[in-house]
């Protein structure tokens, strides 16, 4: 049996509405869908519309066409009261939550249900509890936000949306203000909250990488491209990457799925332990050399000869250059001294 999307849109325009003047129109015929218990990604450079597709789908800014449902009903259909049961926002601005304490904070969730007065039940508050547990801020309850961390203030913030029991969850740009473990443990608390408590979660982020690794779905907005939606996997396989993120100097790298500057296009292959060899192919890119394997359909008789290494273990890393002996180096940096005084090929 098909699942219900949770978020539907058909023949979306976004945009902006102008008076006196035509819309400005950033994207249109858009079809989205939205699972339970997913996680989508949704990237692009800055200006493709990706606040303005968040915004649309909540109902905070009207479309310019089409249509949007929610849990199969047309979200124009949806009362603000609503809505705020069904859809959890947290906005890219940091928390300004005075001298709230985190439990009070993420209290605030639960006024979809206790109404102007906002005096919390025993289910409130077992509900509250539960939601702070679920982040891993049991012990930080009492505390203050304004005493939290970057990392921690954005886990009250999940929490509080927790506690608003919403079956979707849109982000914007959840991990911008934090540094790379807190972006790790938001973008894994996220996932599995997907998972564990079947959210359709939507988030927008600059993260390529950790997109690429944490989400189920990917959508890929550009200014001057039809949007592009899928695992992954497939959109990298297909080149979907490299159209929308290729500049001129910058590449989207296929085999690693990272974003590189892009310099000579001399290439080297690189075979052995696979940990070792993804680092020095990493440190090649870095100095203006291309990784490639043996097998690359890219790579011709003539690119091969060029040279090869091959990593034994990271003490043990063997280069071949032409028209000389096997050269031993003992490390990355080793290696990557004898390259650089080596005459690139023209």
């Amino acid at each position: 049996m098909q699942q219900t999307p949770a978020i539907e849109t058909s023949g979306l325009i976004i945009g902006y509405l102008q008076k006196s003047k035509a819309p400005v129109i950033l994207h249109d015929a858009l079809q989205l869908h939205l699972f339970a218990g997913e996680m989508t990604g949704l990237l692009g450079l800055n200006g493709a519309g990706k606040s303005t597709l968040l915004r649309t789908i909540c109902g905070f800014q009207p479309a310019i066409n089409g249509t949007v449902y929610i849990n199969g009903r047309l979200l124009s259909d949806y009362s603000h009261s609503e809505l705020s049961r069904i859809i959890g926002v947290i906005l890219t601005e940091q928390t300004n939550a005075g001298g709230m304490t985190v439990y009070e904070l993420v209290s605030l969730g639960r006024q979809p249900y206790t109404g102007f007065f906002g005096v919390l039940k025993a289910e409130d508050k077992r509900i509250v509890a539960e939601s702070i547990k679920a982040v891993g801020l049991t012990h930080m309850a009492d505390r203050p936000v304004s005493e939290l961390s970057d990392g921690e203030r954005q886990k009250a913030m999940i929490a509080k949306v927790l506690a608003q029991q919403c079956p979707v969850i849109i982000l914007d740009e959840p991990t911008a203000y934090l540094d790379v473990t807190s972006r790790i443990e938001t973008m894994s608390l996220l996932r599995r909250l997907a998972v564990e408590q079947q959210k359709a979660i939507l988030l927008s982020t600059h993260d390529l990488e950790l997109a690429i690794q944490m989400c189920d779905c990917l959508w890929l907005l550009d200014q001057k491209r039809p949007m592009v939606c899928g695992a992954p996997e497939d959109l990298i396989l297909n080149g979907a990457f490299k159209t929308i993120f290729d500049r001129k100097g910058i590449a989207f790298d296929s085999s690693t799925g990272k974003l590189s500057v892009e310099k000579s296009t001399f290439p080297i292959t690189v075979e052995g332990d696979s940990i070792t060899a993804y680092w020095v192919g990493n440190a090649l890119m870095r100095n203006g050399f291309r990784p490639s394997c043996v097998n690359d359909p890219g790579m011709t008789s003539s690119n091969k000869s060029n040279g090869s290494i091959y990593c034994h273990h990271p003490q043990r890393i063997s280069l071949f250059l032409p028209d000389t002996d096997e050269i031993k180096t003992g490390n990355v940096a080793e290696l990557m001294d004898v390259l650089r005084h080596y005459s690139v090929p023209s």
